[in-house]
C-alpha cells in the first residue's frame, strides 16, 4: 500500500477530470463505472471522466479510449466476476492512491470510489474498516464525516461500522461538535447554502424522555447541540422516529444521527436505487455509490448504474461549487 498523497496544496483546473475508481474488481464496480461512463458520454460539463483501475478490467463491458483511462496496478491473475479475491488487493487499493494523489496534486478534481469488498481487503492485508477511514488518512484529514444524499434528505451518522453495543461508548461531544462543524461547513461551501439547518437526533427512545430512558440525550447530545447553536440553526436532540417524515424533513438540510441504522434506513428508504455516500472533511472532493459489491449479479447484466451516475453528478456538482 504506497499512502503517498498528503493534504492538498493544489487547486485543480476548471476543467480538471473526475475520477472513477474500479472497486473490487470481482463486484458491480467496473460494470457499473462503465455504463455511467457511456451515460455521460465521458464528460460531465467541461470535466472529462476518467477510469482508475485495469484496462482489462473494464473492457469487459464496453470499449474505453485509453485517453479515458488511467492505469494502476495489474491483477495477479484473471478477474473472476462474482468472486472477491484477497490477492487483488494491492490493485484494488493502488487504483484509489493514484485517483487521491492526482486529487491532492490538483490534477483531478473529484474522485468517485466504485464499491469495495471490505472483507476481502482485511484478508489481503487492508488495515482499514472502509474508504472514509482510509481517505482520511491518506488526504491527512482530522475527521472524514460519511454523508449519505438522496431524495431530498442527506444524513450522516456519528458512529459508522461499528457493533450497536458498542455504539453508546462511541458517544462524546467532541464527537458530535467536531462533526456537526464540518456538516455545517460543508452545507455551505459545498452545496451552497448560506445559512444551513442541522438536525440532530438523539440516541434513545423518545430523545430519553427527560432522561427516564437513558441520560445520552442531556448529559451529552443536548450541551452538543447547544455548543453548535453559536454558529448555526441546530434542532434536537429530536426522537429519531419522528424526524424523517416529508413535514420534518423540510425543517433542516442534514440530519446528524447517532448510529448507522438510524441514518441509513430512512436514507435508503427514500433513495434506494440512487443514493450517494459524500465524505465531508477531506481536502478532496469523493463520492461513490451508496451501495456495495453485488458480487451475485456481477456480470450478469442486472447491475443498476444509477447510483453511480447520481454519485458522478454529484461530485461535479460540488467540484462546481468548492473550484469554481
Amino acid at each position: 500500500m504506497t499512502q503517498t498523497p498528503t493534504r492538498r496544496s493544489d487547486v485543480p483546473a476548471r476543467d480538471a477530470p473526475i475520477l472513477i475508481t474500479m472497486g473490487e474488481p470481482g463486484g458491480i464496480g467496473p460494470e457499473i463505472a462503465v455504463a455511467a461512463f457511456k451515460t455521460f458520454n465521458g464528460k460531465i460539463g467541461r470535466r472529462p471522466l476518467r477510469l482508475v483501475g485495469n484496462a482489462s478490467v473494464f473492457s469487459v463491458f464496453g470499449k474505453i479510449p485509453m485517453a479515458s483511462l488511467v492505469a494502476s496496478r495489474s491483477l495477479p491473475e484473471k478477474n473472476a466476476l462474482g468472486r472477491a479475491n484477497p490477492a487483488n488487493t494491492p490493485a484494488v487499493i493502488d487504483a484509489i492512491d493514484t485517483a487521491v494523489a492526482m486529487a491532492v496534486q490538483g490534477a483531478a478534481s473529484a474522485v468517485v470510489t466504485a464499491p469495495i469488498h471490505k472483507a476481502s481487503l482485511l484478508h489481503g492485508g487492508f488495515e482499514f474498516a472502509g474508504h472514509t477511514e482510509y481517505l482520511a488518512k491518506l488526504t491527512d484529514a482530522r475527521r472524514a464525516v460519511m454523508m449519505l444524499a438522496g431524495g431530498g434528505l442527506r444524513v450522516v451518522p456519528l458512529t459508522i461500522h461499528v457493533p450497536l453495543a458498542d455504539v453508546p461508548k462511541r458517544i462524546n461531544q467532541v464527537a458530535i461538535v467536531e462533526t456537526g462543524e464540518i456538516i455545517l461547513k460543508s452545507l455551505k461551501r459545498d452545496f451552497g447554502i448560506a445559512r444551513p439547518r442541522l438536525a440532530i437526533s438523539g440516541l434513545n427512545p423518545h430523545a430519553g424522555e427527560d432522561g427516564e430512558i437513558g441520560r445520552e440525550e442531556r448529559d451529552i447530545i443536548a450541551p452538543a447541540c447547544e455548543a453548535l447553536r453559536a454558529e448555526a440553526t441546530v434542532l434536537g436532540p429530536l426522537p429519531a422516529d419522528t424526524m424523517f417524515h416529508e413535514e420534518a424533513r423540510t425543517r433542516y438540510d442534514a440530519a446528524l444521527c447517532m448510529y448507522h441504522d438510524q441514518a441509513l434506513i430512512p436514507l435508503k428508504t427514500l433513495a434506494f436505487w440512487d443514493g450517494v455516500n459524500v465524505t465531508l472533511g477531506l481536502p478532496i472532493v469523493r463520492t461513490s455509490p451508496d451501495h456495495g459489491t453485488a458480487l451475485d449479479i456481477a456480470g450478469k447484466g442486472k447491475a443498476d448504474p444509477r447510483s453511480m451516475i447520481a454519485a458522478i453528478r454529484m461530485a461535479a456538482q460540488i467540484a462546481d461549487a468548492r473550484f469554481g
